[in-house]
């Protein structure tokens, strides 16, 4: 049986959360390969973003790849974001 209160109710979904989890979940793992490898995981991020040369980024558990998929606009934009709680 089809309960018919449900359709009244509205679902949210934010695009803008999901790609910041993403982003997250990349920088986490990006950051944790670098640390692995005895890399200062804060300056060797730092370095891509503000250079976009993939080479300051291990390759180590495809760490290079997967913050090579996500464009560096976005990630400024989520750091901004998280650290001004906005």
């Amino acid at each position: 049986m089809i309960n018919y209160s449900d359709k009244d109710k509205t679902i949210t979904f934010s695009i803008k959360d999901e790609k910041d989890m993403e982003i997250k979940r990349v920088l986490h793992a990006v950051y944790s390969a670098l640390s692995e490898k005895g890399y200062n995981p804060i300056n060797q991020i730092v370095g891509y973003i503000l250079s976009e040369d993939p080479t300051y980024i291990t390759n180590y558990k495809n760490a290079r790849s997967l913050i090579c998929k996500v464009d560096r606009d976005d990630i400024l934009n989520a750091l901004v974001r998280n650290y001004l709680d906005i």
